[in-house]
């Protein structure tokens, strides 16, 4: 199976996933797969969503103490569980 209908199929099953998650797993780096799901945004079939959280903790002790905003980039699953098995 093509890594493009793997992701699709992730996301599906997880139902959202981010970016970074995705590269850890498969791994690829981010701006790769992020083209690779610009082909399902495009389609309908998922969504890219920004999530902003009010600390991202610092790179030294991940305390989470900090008020430094963290940003992570999700992938939505939008397609429903018939159009997975039938794309």
């Amino acid at each position: 199976m093509s890594l493009l209908l793997t992701l699709r199929n992730h996301i599906a099953d997880q139902g959202a996933v981010s970016l970074q998650d995705l590269a850890n797993r498969f791994r690829h780096p981010p701006d790769a797969l992020r083209g690779m799901l610009e082909h399902w945004v495009q389609k309908g079939l998922i969504r890219r969503q920004m999530e902003t959280t009010a600390c991202g903790g610092c790179a030294i002790s991940k305390c989470g103490s900090c008020a430094v905003p963290a940003q992570t980039e999700l992938f939505i699953w939008q397609g429903g569980a018939t159009l997975r098995q039938s794309q």
